[in-house]
């Protein structure tokens, strides 16, 4: 057994220790499987919301358990309790392992690492969640005024901050010991504006956050900005046309737009996906997959960002890794158990939204890496087209690779220059496909401003997008305009 403790929030809150951890293990490898590992969580999460210049909601909340996993080949058992106590470990234990095909003798289990991660990406010196609810209530308050206050035609200011402070711990039967504390903030504002006769409504939204104090914040040289955008895309909107349909040259802007990449190209080079052989990439490492100078990223490192982590959900350190290099795949998004059925290496990428789940190959922040063109230049090349600033929703089937996206902000180009806002403007493709169509790739990389997340087999987890602007020769555009 190992002589160092169990890291100290979880020993002196529910008494988890290295002795309890190696008998819980144990009971998972009474008959031998492949690998048995547990995860502990607390979080604390709270939120505070404001409409029509009230405090409309809040709420505290507070998610506690453990979560322990047997597996044997392809099967995993799981099973999860919100009590931490050595018996609910202990059942849990069992049922995992009954789940899982048995057989054999048992295996040993030391407990034993540095219990901690070897970084900190996301250092801070207050739990968002302690931050006194009247400093949230205040900021939204301010946020309203300063909205009504920018022009008479917005009527309506929606603003909401989400704070979070995450413990965990995970140790394995492969000697993985480590807990990490995970601190997430986020803004949100949302603002309606009304044409001066009445006839039309429109809706701007501009969110930011990631891992760092909720202090920054509150600063209005961070806030001010934000609300200005919402403002701005709220007042565009009541301008555009309706988007004509067809298919035409399509200029992608820098950062959010990024989340196209993240759907449409992303889930297909997750591991599993990959290894059951149901995504368009499978089989293709090493084949010519994108135009030359396409190199997708994953990079779990970023300090601050809000898909960013020191390590993944089954205490891997999470990684820069490389999935599209020069347009040639090269490689995969791994968690342990497709890395270890694939024979490759984990990348850091296993993630799971609480201690109820079980972890998958997920992405972390994942962008397309700057080219040397000058974005201007690539729309002066484009003689009749499209612009998407920004994109909203969207779909994609991994198994063929088609998506559909809607633009949030969009605009004609017409010779070479950006002209009237539209509205209703969607992308219909097929993700290999549009980075074949890759025409030119901006030097301007952005990534997103902290909002997004991601859902995966009704699992939901933070993640960041980015991509420099990026010309894409004969999209389908669907549009309101025949």
């Amino acid at each position: 057994m190992s002589d160092r403790p169990a890291p100290a929030f979880f020993q002196e809150r529910f008494g988890v220790d290295d002795r309890s951890l190696e008998r819980v293990l144990g009971t998972a490898l009474e008959r031998h499987v492949d690998h048995a590992d547990l995860f502990f969580e607390y979080t604390t999460s709270d939120s505070v919301s404001l409409e029509d210049g009230l405090v409309k909601g809040g709420g505290r909340h507070v998610e506690q358990g453990v979560g322990v996993r047997a597996q044997d080949g392809e099967r995993q058992g799981y099973a999860h309790s919100d009590e931490i106590t050595v018996e609910s470990m202990q059942l849990a234990a069992t049922t995992a392992r009954a789940i899982s095909r048995t057989g054999g003798t048992a295996g040993a289990v030391a407990v034993g690492g540095p219990g901690r991660p070897e970084r900190d990406l996301y250092p801070v010196a207050e739990a968002p969640t302690d931050v006194p609810v009247g400093a949230k209530v205040d900021l939204l308050g301010e946020i309203d005024r300063y909205a009504r206050g920018r022009d008479p035609r917005v009527r309506q200011v929606m603003a909401s901050v989400i704070s979070q402070h995450r413990n965990v711990l995970m140790a394995a039967s492969d000697g993985t010991f480590v807990s990490d504390v995970q601190p997430l903030v986020r803004l949100n504002v949302q603002v309606i504006a009304e044409a001066a006769d009445g006839s039309r409504r429109e809706v701007g939204y501009e969110g930011s956050g990631g891992r760092f104090e909720l202090g920054r914040l509150l600063d209005p040289e961070w806030w001010r900005p934000q609300v200005d955008e919402a403002v701005r895309l709220a007042l565009l909107n009541l301008e555009a046309r309706p988007c004509p349909a067809g298919t035409m040259d399509v200029v992608l802007g820098p950062g959010w737009s990024g989340v196209l990449l993240h759907e449409a190209v992303g889930h297909g080079l997750e591991g599993d996906f990959n290894r059951k052989k149901t995504s368009a990439f499978a089989d293709r490492i090493g084949e010519r997959v994108a135009a030359p100078g396409v190199t997708v990223v994953d990079d779990g490192t970023l300090e601050e960002r809000r898909g960013s982590l020191n390590v993944d959900d089954e205490g891997t350190p999470t990684s820069r890794t490389v999935l599209i290099e020069d347009g040639i795949l090269v490689g995969y998004l791994q968690d342990k158990l497709n890395a270890r059925l694939m024979g490759m290496q984990p990348t850091g990428n296993g993630r799971r939204e609480s201690f109820a789940h079980l972890p998958m190959p997920r992405m972390t922040n994942t962008f397309m890496l700057a080219g040397e063109e000058d974005p201007a230049e690539i729309l002066a090349g484009v003689s009749q087209g499209l612009y998407i600033a920004s994109f909203g929703g969207g779909q994609v089937d991994i198994t063929s690779g088609k998506f559909v996206f809607s633009a949030s902000e969009a605009y004609r180009i017409e010779n070479g220059r950006l002209g009237e806002p539209v509205r209703g403007a969607s992308l219909v493709g097929n993700g290999p496909d549009v980075l074949t169509r890759v025409r030119a790739i901006g030097n301007d990389l952005a990534l997103d401003r902290g909002v997004g997340t991601c859902g995966k087999d009704g699992q939901s987890v933070p993640v960041g997008v980015g991509l420099p602007t990026l010309r894409v020769d004969q999209l389908t555009v669907g549009g309101t305009e025949g």
